[in-house]
């Protein structure tokens, strides 16, 4: 029996309370809702693992539909922490799903533990090395070890990656569910544990695959092959095993990067997420490639060198195959006298010296000349950059090497020359990409500056308005970057876009002290229509009388509200952070009945600074104003408008001023009664003058209309 899961039925909850109503029992229970928005949630991000699946699932087997099924087991899906799924098997754990952000940061790990490990490989040929008093080839036993342990290391994190495949799912429940193989059942006959390993282990590029890259052939050939053909003296024949083993699981090993490679940009898009990354993995790739081939022209420059002391044993008496390799095959650092008379005398061979190991040697080395100098060089440091050096030349400059007849040495430089040439196309062109993903937007901003130029001398602008002009868009690159934020949030799901906008501005917005007494369903309707206006110093945003179009509430900077009053006198005030302007729109909103017509404003914004602010549009006041009025009508809210308000301030302002001088005024006339003048006051006359003066200033203050905050 299957238990079924549907996101439109639930079975009731045991746990939850229960009410007895009339002979009638109610479960309170909100696990169908529940159910439901994850239901949603999972299906949010189906699409984008379609390309994904349809890269990662190319070749390989089609998967075999779960047989043994329990019957008293339920498999149903529930969600756990980590990214995870609990699936039927408890050896294998639960089910790790490949879209967490711990398997996605482990992936990149391993990524660069792949790039460890191909460069490590090539180390091995470094082992070898010949003699310099002796003239016979041995292995660098410490270097042998310390090569040995890192690529320990490196299987080791191998084998823990392949632990975590045999538990980690390809794809995701809400692949399932858009692609319409869930049926509505509810079951996910993929996401069982048992599953996900079957499906791992019949993979073509998995356990099996992933097992063959870390067999220690490498490791074998050195600690036993090798010791065993040197004690035969089979030295030339050394360096053929141990550059074809070493072949047959690089090449393999390199594919297995780039397919891991590929899974992690199928899976997330990108890998790392910066362009700088992005460059200096191919330069790492081409390091590698570099060093790869340097080694291996080591390692045939060895052979060559031993071809050549080979040929010189057979034209010497008393020298045997046995003499061209050491009585020890593996040499620690110890020094050990020899007494074997055919060795010494070897070993003091001038003509075999010359000819092979001197720096005059008159010897065919070919495209193998450079390593001469290299072979019977105990400096372990020299041997591994010098290589990578040549490596990085020939790549880099196709070659120019001379090369002899054989067809071993034709066919190496041959495939040198073939794969620097496309690994120095794939370099510079994914370097070009990348510099253009860099430097675009910067690309696009110089051309539209050289276009702005261009129309505004064609138009005969005024070089204070071709400043102002040079000024925006400076301020505006510098704050953005010439990202337009706007059209991307636009093009985002509109609950996304939501929640973004909201993270973003809701900060910013409860700053305004206007909004503070708001709860969060208006706060998120009016973050998602706010827009992140930018003016530069000095510029003019609104014009006494003009329309009101916005409301502008400053986030950074400062401007300077200034209104008219009367004979050309202005009263002027500060906007700083927290503040806002453009209050008018709000009674406009809440007028009843309601005028189409935008208010006039009633002072002018000038910026005193550069400034950031948040724009509230007209059609966008109104909205918020219409479906939460009961929020406006709010005691606080009114309060803060006014307290706020750059009119009710001025007013304010004038008023206080007014009342202080008719204070100062009376207590003037109190002490002027206690004196009694000897003739009657010749300024009488012009306290009632000061007095209808003062009355005056205030009736034309701009007081604002007392209806405008009464919602």
């Amino acid at each position: 029996n299957l238990c079924t899961y549907s996101p439109l039925q639930s079975k009731p909850n045991p746990i939850l309370p229960t009410l007895h109503t009339h002979g009638r029992t109610h479960t309170h229970t909100n696990t169908q809702w529940d159910m439901a928005n994850h239901h949603e949630q999972e299906i949010s991000h189906a699409y984008d693992d379609s390309e994904y699946e349809e890269e990662e699932e190319e070749g390989e087997d089609e998967e075999e539909e779960e047989e043994e099924k329990s019957s008293g087991d339920c498999k149903t899906m529930k969600g756990t922490c980590g990214g995870g799924r609990r699936g039927g098997g408890w050896f294998m754990g639960r089910v790790l799903d490949p879209r967490a952000p711990w398997v996605q940061e482990w992936n990149r790990v391993f990524l660069l533990v792949c790039a460890t490990g191909l460069f490590v490989d090539p180390l091995f040929f470094y082992a070898l090395s010949i003699s310099d008093n002796c003239m016979c080839l041995f292995v660098d036993g410490w270097f042998a070890i310390t090569v040995t342990v890192f690529r320990c290391m490196t299987d080791a994190l191998h084998v823990w990656n392949m632990w975590l495949q045999f538990k980690m799912s390809k794809r995701s429940y809400a692949v399932v569910v858009a692609r319409g193989e869930d049926n509505g059942s509810g079951r996910l006959h993929d996401m069982s544990a048992r599953t996900v390993a079957l499906r791992y282990l019949k993979a073509k590029k998995g356990f099996f695959f992933d097992l063959f890259v870390i067999l220690p052939l490498p490791q074998v050939v050195l600690w036993v092959a090798i010791p065993s053909l040197l004690e035969k003296g089979s030295t030339t024949f050394v360096m053929t095993v141990l550059l074809i083993v070493f072949l047959f699981q690089y090449l393999p090993k390199i594919y297995h990067s780039v397919c891991h490679l590929r899974r992690m940009q199928n899976l997330s898009g990108y890998i790392f997420g910066t362009v700088w990354w992005g460059i200096a993995l191919n330069l790492i790739a081409y390091f590698v490639a570099s060093h790869a081939v340097g080694a291996c022209w080591y390692l045939l420059g060895i052979q060559r060198a031993a071809k050549c002391l080979k040929e010189q044993c057979i034209g010497t008496k008393g020298c045997g195959l046995r003499t061209l390799a050491c009585k020890e095959p593996f040499y620690y650092g110890t020094t050990s006298f020899v007494r074997d008379g055919a060795r010494l005398a070897w070993g003091e061979n001038k003509a075999a010296r010359s000819a092979c190991l001197g720096s005059d040697a008159n010897f065919a080395y070919g495209a193998y000349k450079w390593t001469v100098q290299l072979v019977a060089n105990e400096s372990r440091l020299e041997k591994i950059l010098f290589p990578i050096f040549w490596g990085l030349m020939t790549l880099s400059t196709f070659g120019n090497l001379e090369s002899t007849t054989d067809w071993l040495e034709v066919i190496f430089i041959i495939i040198v020359l073939t794969t620097g040439l496309l690994l120095v196309t794939m370099l510079i062109g994914n370097i070009k990409v990348f510099l253009h993903a860099t430097t675009s937007k910067k690309q696009a901003m110089q051309l539209k500056m050289r276009n702005v130029e261009w129309w505004m001398r064609r138009r005969h602008l005024p070089q204070g308005f071709r400043q102002r002009v040079r000024n925006y868009e400076r301020q505006r690159w510098a704050a953005m970057r010439g990202v337009d934020e706007c059209e991307m949030i636009r093009n985002l799901p509109e609950g996304l876009r939501r929640d973004i906008k909201y993270h973003l501005c809701l900060d910013l917005v409860r700053q305004v002290p206007l909004f503070q007494h708001m709860d969060n369903l208006v706060l998120e309707n009016i973050c998602d229509r706010v827009k992140s206006l930018i003016f530069t110093k000095g510029e003019t945003i609104t014009r006494e009388g003009d329309p009101v179009q916005r409301m502008l509430f400053i986030v950074r900077g400062h401007l300077q509200s200034s209104q008219v009053l009367r004979d050309g006198v202005k009263s002027c005030c500060m906007l700083g952070p927290g503040n806002f302007s453009g209050d008018e729109l709000l009674s406009w909103c809440l007028r009843r009945p309601f005028v189409e017509r935008l208010p006039p404003s009633s002072s002018t914004l000038v910026t005193l600074e550069t400034t950031e602010a948040f724009g509230l549009e007209s059609e966008d006041v109104k909205y918020v104003t219409q479906h939460f009025r009961y929020t406006f009508v709010n005691e606080k809210v009114k309060r803060s408008a006014r307290y706020y308000s750059p009119g009710w301030r001025t007013w304010a302002a004038v008023a206080i001023q007014l009342a202080w001088r008719r204070y100062k005024h009376r207590l003037t006339l109190t002490s002027l009664s206690f004196i009694r003048p000897r003739r009657p006051l010749s300024r009488c006359s012009s306290f009632g003058e000061d007095r209808l003066r003062l009355y005056t200033a205030l009736l034309t203050s701009p007081k604002p209309n007392q209806d405008d905050f009464d919602f």
